[in-house]
């Protein structure tokens, strides 16, 4: 009959081991051990059958299950099982006793369990006296440590009395340990005994001081529990009879911690004084009073306010780079005048820093520019949203004779922050409006005045409150909303928005992995491609930000999230064919598509608060009696310049070759598409100029050109502002060619370059440049020759 694998014999310089992950046997210990893996519990059974010995061995990495010669401990312990149990899960448990140590010189295959060939290591049977001595210190300290530790029985004493081979000695006092499973490998690795000794002995002297210092902190902690419990009772007792003797006491302890509070809040000198004044009058108040409560309330806040500066850490420009280009994709030239902002601090701290407002259409990150900075600040960052305020008292806060007054924003965001030198950002500056309750721009002048904001005086906190050390940030919409004052402290940076290419970069790098990780995605759950991505630009949004971008990004991670939840995909891939279905058909299309050649129609530019956007502009002649009709909701500076326009029409008709009859008995209208939304300002001349010319030349407008520029009856194209926002709205709508006042020409510095290569320029001088480039001759679509093209 075939022997089992089991019970093979084991050559004698061979032993069956058992890898342990956390536990490390010395000689002469017993010790309880459970085992689970099977090629363990194969060198148990092979152990119970052949009746030899087995090796405990410690892994080097207790998560490897199946661990090789290099995930082991090159020594470990030759143990005897003295007891097998085997439990109803099938795991076994031994209690094993350790012999001797031994090392492993290399594994034996051909075993269902690990084999390995040994050098059994001897230890000296001569003792040296140097030895003894540390013995029986180290019985000394062992017996101590024993003491300190509760529920220990008393046998474990004696045992230690009567082990008297220093070698044992140290084994058993090692396992005793509650250390580090690496300093007890450590122990079992060292044979020498004197220095084994030694180690154990440093290692159970540090234990004993550990657990000295415990037990007094315990002791301690007991005493204080029962003198607060003491205490306790004694107020308790104090209440009773203050009660019974009609005397209320309850506010004493509020009124102690307002004390220490103001004591700790680093005030002025004056001020404290005048605080202690307050806490004085709210101790000598009934607490059921009114004004207990209000007074109570301004005192919290006078306590809770950041009234001593912080210590500054040093500004790192290097690291500021890296936070702005790791937050945002492009806007180099802000980027720019932040690190000089940043600069200028860190040369010198104490000076008086220029306040700087972000100006720009919705989604192009300026709330982000300025957590920015205060990230490169490593300083406290808090937003101030001033949308809708109208109260002047919501900036300087409500004086204190009012029944519910609070501080006003500036004040409560400075308690929020809690550093007077945090970075505050005064968010939609140009939606504050002026009422009945008086202006809030108003009291906005003294706050962000560098001159006079070291003194700014609260309403309710009726003290100077120094904002010298605030970085105030500032964002709107539009600056024209601002008043002049207000404008006139702070330094104006624009945001116009981003080019497709731009927003496309921004998708990739942010955009994609923040929607993933909002709607429980993994990265390599859903793919967007760049060709998905470009579609969503081009034909779901029309913004000049990108954060309508980031919500059609989401619907399609919603989609991706629904069929990876109901398993019908692992993995989703979106391209652009795939967004018909997600997204619905297109919401924007590109309107040059609908444009058609016909006279009288011409393509403008316009600003927008949200960015660029074109306008077409229609022209038509009725019979009548020579009046200009105008419709589409224009303001009285595009209505000037409708009839400017049509004047230069009628002033240049014999260079235009128009027969002067044609101005006889007609109407000419004129209408701006999109008649419900208003429509006003200084840039529309040259397109209604060029509409009107195509109209009584009948010469068609070329669809791929959008213009822009105001002009003068002399024929003089005048400048106008927003040309980037312009230009990047032309871009998204498919417009090849852009005619611009030529004393717009530095303008174009700010247009990224690629809407720059993408698109061609031609920069006008007067009228009859604009008419040369823009109107077909003779219904041809052919450039005509002789601009400055840029």
């Amino acid at each position: 009959m075939e022997q089992p694998v089991t019970s093979l014999p084991l050559p004698a310089d061979v032993v069956a081991l058992v890898p342990m992950r956390n536990v490390v046997l010395f000689p002469h210990v017993l010790m309880p051990v459970t085992v689970g893996r099977a090629r363990s519990i194969a060198t148990i059974e092979h152990a119970l059958q052949s009746k030899t010995p087995i090796g405990i061995v410690l892994q080097k990495d207790a998560a490897v299950d199946e661990p090789g010669l290099d995930a082991l401990c090159r020594t470990g312990t030759i143990a005897n099982i003295i007891r097998h149990v085997t439990s109803d899960d099938k795991t076994h448990h031994v209690i094993c006793q350790g012999v001797e140590r031994f090392q492993i010189e290399e594994l034996v295959e051909g075993y269902p369990f690990i084999a390995a060939r040994v050098k059994r290591l001897k230890e000296s049977a001569e003792v040296s006296t140097q030895a003894e001595a540390l013995a029986l210190q180290l019985r000394e300290r062992a017996i101590e440590i024993l003491s300190l530790l509760p529920g220990v029985p008393a046998e474990l004493a004696h045992s230690l009395q009567a082990t008297r081979a220093p070698s044992d000695l140290a084994d058993i006092t090692a396992s005793l340990l509650d250390t580090e499973v690496s300093e007890k490998q450590m122990l079992l690795e060292t044979i020498d005994i004197e220095e084994r000794l030694q180690k154990v002995l440093h290692i159970l002297s540090r234990r004993i001081e550990v657990l000295r210092l415990s037990q007094e902190i315990s002791e301690r902690t007991k005493e204080q529990m029962e003198d607060r419990e003491r205490k306790f009772l004694l107020h308790e007792q104090l209440k009773a009879i203050q009660k019974e003797l009609g005397e209320d006491g309850e506010n004493d302890q509020e009124i102690a911690q307002l004390s220490e509070a103001i004591s700790k809040a680093g005030m002025p000198g004056d001020i404290e004084a005048q605080t202690r004044k307050e806490l004085q009058r709210l101790q000598r108040m009934p607490s059921a009073s009114s004004e207990y409560s209000m007074l109570h309330t301004y005192l919290e806040w006078m306590t809770e306010l950041p009234w001593r500066l912080p210590e500054e850490t040093p500004i790192d420009l290097d690291g500021a780079r890296r936070i702005l280009e790791a937050d945002h994709f492009g806007l180099e030239r802000i980027k720019q005048r932040i690190i000089e902002f940043l600069a200028v601090q860190k040369l010198k701290p104490h000076g008086r820093a220029p306040i700087l407002c972000f100006v720009g259409p919705p989604g192009v990150g300026k709330t982000s520019l300025g957590q920015s900075i205060a990230r490169a600040l490593q300083r406290p960052f808090v937003r101030v949203s001033l949308g809708g305020v109208h109260d002047e008292a919501e900036m300087r806060g409500h004086r204190r004779t009012y029944v519910g007054a609070m501080p006003g924003n500036i004040v409560q965001g400075l308690r929020k922050a809690g550093a007077r030198n945090c970075v505050m950002m005064l968010d939609e500056i140009d939606k504050m409006s002026a009422s009945i309750q008086g202006d809030p721009s108003a009291a906005l002048l003294e706050i962000l005045d560098p001159e006079q904001n070291s003194t700014f005086r609260d309403n309710y906190l009726g003290v100077p409150f120094d904002l010298s050390r605030v970085i105030f940030i500032a964002t709107a919409n539009v600056i024209d909303n601002v008043s002049p004052p207000v404008r006139d402290r702070m330094e104006i940076i624009d945001l116009p928005g981003y080019t497709q290419e731009e927003k496309l970069q921004i998708a990739l790098r942010y955009l994609v992995q923040r929607q993933s990780e909002a709607n429980g995605l993994h990265e390599e759950q859903c793919t967007l491609t760049p060709a998905a991505l470009e579609n969503i630009v081009a034909n779901y949004t029309r913004e000049a930000g990108v954060r309508q971008f980031e919500r059609e990004i989401g619907r399609v991670m919603r989609h991706a999230a629904l069929r990876i939840a109901e398993g019908q995909q692992l993995q989703v891939r979106i391209d652009a064919v795939d967004l018909d279905a997600i997204l619905g058909p297109k919401k924007f299309e590109h309107e040059l598509a609908l444009h058609t050649d016909l006279p009288g129609v011409a393509t403008g530019l316009a600003w927008t608060p949200v960015g660029g956007d074109i306008l077409f502009i229609e022209a038509t002649r009725i019979h009548g009696s020579g009046r200009l009709i105008l419709t589409g909701q224009l303001g009285d500076v595009m209505k000037e310049s409708a009839q400017a326009a049509l004047t230069l029409v009628k002033a240049r008709a014999s260079d235009l070759s128009i027969p002067p009859v044609l101005f006889d008995g007609i109407d000419v209208h004129l209408h701006v598409p999109a008649g419900a939304i208003p429509k006003d300002g200084p840039s529309a001349g040259v397109a209604m100029f060029i509409a009107l010319a195509s109209l009584f030349t009948n010469r068609p407008v070329r669809h791929d050109v959008a213009m822009t520029g105001e002009i003068s009856l002399r024929g003089l194209v005048l400048p106008v502002g927003g040309i980037k926002e312009k230009i990047l709205a032309a871009q998204r709508a498919g417009i090849q060619t852009v005619l611009l006042p030529a004393r717009n020409e530095k303008d174009l510095r700010d247009v990224p370059e690629a809407a720059r290569k993408a698109m061609q320029f031609i920069l006008l001088e007067n009228a009859d440049d604009a008419v040369q480039a823009a109107l077909s001759q003779d219904g041809s679509h052919v450039q005509t020759p002789g601009f400055k093209l840029v």
